[in-house]
């Protein structure tokens, strides 16, 4: 008797009415906006406009989702193109099956036309968003529990993942929680990124570059842990090699992006800061006003106070005016004795 185990959901959809909640969708979905608003923080803390990061993930997430699929109907073909199996279910994205490499592959192709357009470097736009998409990847495994999915070998562990169903040759049991294992390394890997672009200051993709090395690490043993079918080179299941191959080359553009361009970009958007202060700069409007005063006030006085100039001219006219009235005293004090006679 088995103490302790993660069970598995009876189903993994809703009716609300005739419309289906599906829950692979709703952590798909949730993880699209965990890595759309931490990107967006970080983007706007290197400089750039808020809002930037959701205008362009407009194009990168459908692209990413095609892409996922694309990959998972290619390499699992027979799942869909073999005898007995209707092609039609190809295109039911909502029962599973989408590749984390041509997700990020065809994601970035529709990330580069939303970075064209705006006039922004595709690398600084990739490691602004890099932790999210970790993020996101964590989120969106949670699905594959859903479905009772894309579990690991036989196991008596207490963290068990229990399977259920028997459909699609599934076999009710015990399994390792590989969904489990790859959240938690995407969680890590996430943290990885946050922490290693703040203590050097990743620039130029190299963020992108690591997250996508670091996550490449964690695949690879836990693709090596499932007992799903899949394509297998020289005894080694092909996302393994995928894996393998991925990270050598997130490795390559590391070392030669901090040769050519080292440190980090100093503008990602440019005309960002032609807005006036930052999104993060609070506006001082006390001081602003404080200002405003004391300028009119030096302003008012400059006015009032008289040039030498004019100090000269001015005494001028008193000692005229003090002439004129001389001979008129005088005349009056003559006149005062003539009368006294």
């Amino acid at each position: 008797m088995e103490l302790a185990y993660i069970p598995s959901p009876a189903r993994g959809v809703l009716y609300l009415g005739p419309i289906p909640l599906r829950g692979y969708a709703f952590c798909i979905i949730i993880g699209v906006f965990v890595a759309v608003w931490l990107g967006n923080k970080r983007w706007v803390a290197r400089g750039g406009r808020p809002g930037t990061v959701a205008d362009i993930a407009v194009w990168a997430v459908p692209f990413g989702l095609v892409g996922g699929r694309l990959y998972h109907v290619i390499t699992d073909y027979e799942l869909y193109f073999s005898e007995g199996r209707d092609w039609v279910d190809a295109f039911k994205i909502w029962e599973g099956g989408l590749g984390i490499w041509g997700a990020i592959a065809l994601g970035a192709v529709g990330a580069w036309i939303g970075c064209r357009r705006r006039g922004i470097p595709l690398p600084a736009w990739a490691d602004a968003v890099a932790p999210g998409i970790a993020f996101a990847q964590a989120f969106g495994r949670w699905g594959n529990w859903f479905n009772q999915e894309l579990y690991g070998r036989e196991t008596h562990v207490p963290w068990a993942l229990h399977i259920t169903s028997s459909t699609d040759g599934r076999v009710p049991g015990y399994y390792h929680p590989t969904f489990l294992y790859e959240s938690l390394w995407c969680v890590g890997v996430g943290f990885l990124v946050i922490w290693a672009d703040r203590r050097f200051k990743l620039g130029h993709g190299r963020a992108f570059a690591l997250y996508v090395a670091a996550y490449c690490v964690g695949r690879a043993w836990i693709e090596y842990m499932r007992v799903d079918d899949a394509h297998h080179i020289l005894g080694v299941r092909l996302n393994d090699w995928t894996a393998i191959g991925v990270f050598l080359l997130a490795v390559v553009y590391i070392v030669l992006s901090s040769r050519k361009r080292p440190g980090r970009e100093e503008i990602v958007e440019p005309g960002a800061s032609d807005t006036g202060t930052g999104a993060d700069d609070p506006v001082d409007l006390g001081k602003d006003e404080d200002e405003a005063t004391t300028d009119k006030a030096t302003s008012d006085k400059a006015t009032d106070k008289p040039t030498d100039r004019g100090k000269d001219e001015a005494e001028d006219e008193a000692k005229d005016e003090d002439e004129d009235a001389e001979p008129s005293e005088k005349t009056e004090s003559a006149a005062e004795p003539a009368k006294k006679v």
